[in-house]
């Protein structure tokens, strides 16, 4: 069977599709059978587990990214670490910081991560949800309840949030197609958001 020509334009296709390095994108095309949909599929999967790999690595550069809502009612800082300074002054790391800086403004998220919600919060989360249900049968009981701490997840934790942007994306995702992307380890330390009249 005849092995289908990779033109350099497919492979500059994909390349601006997805960031990738030309090898990269020349082998998923190859693996695609020059088809653009597959081969961008077989780099983000590839990319991603890539991503999970990195996320051990230790994150000791970054920036503070900062956004002010118009007016200036509404203002965020956030930490973004990555593991170079070279990763760290690019437009896309600064773009990403600012991108979470804005997202914070407009949702809000009072923890980072599911592991910052104080235990104490979550009993009391569960108790509400358990008496929302308690005429439910036993077995579908925690079922719920555990579907309705998933929703609390996605209100309060910044990477649990669909981006404002993008709501088919969660920041945790959008951070872990930076990591795909640029190579690096990337992790957001810490927030803080101010609205005017609010006190701390």
């Amino acid at each position: 069977m005849a092995t289908m020509e990779i033109s350099a334009a497919m492979v500059k296709k994909l390349r601006d599709a997805t960031g990738a390095g030309m090898m990269e994108c020349k082998a998923a095309l190859t693996e695609a059978s020059g088809n653009i949909d597959e081969a961008t599929t077989i780099l983000r999967k590839r990319g991603l587990a890539q991503a999970t790999k990195k996320a051990g690595r230790s994150t000791n550069e970054g920036l503070i990214g900062s956004y002010i809502h118009m007016g200036g009612k509404i203002g965020v800082l956030v930490e973004v670490n990555c593991e170079s300074d070279f990763v760290a002054r690019t437009d896309d790391f600064q773009g990403l910081a600012r991108e979470i800086a804005m997202h914070v403004a407009a949702a809000s998220p009072q923890y980072i991560t599911r592991d910052e919600v104080p235990a104490d919060v979550l009993e009391r989360e569960k108790g509400i949800y358990r008496d929302q249900v308690k005429d439910k049968p036993a077995q579908v009981i925690d079922k719920i309840v555990e579907g309705k701490l998933n929703s609390f997840y996605e209100q309060v934790c910044l990477l649990d949030q669909p981006s404002i942007r993008d709501p088919k994306l969660t920041i945790g995702q959008l951070v872990q197609a930076a990591v795909a992307k640029m190579g690096e380890n990337i992790a957001v330390a810490r927030f803080v958001r101010f609205k005017l009249g609010e006190s701390a």
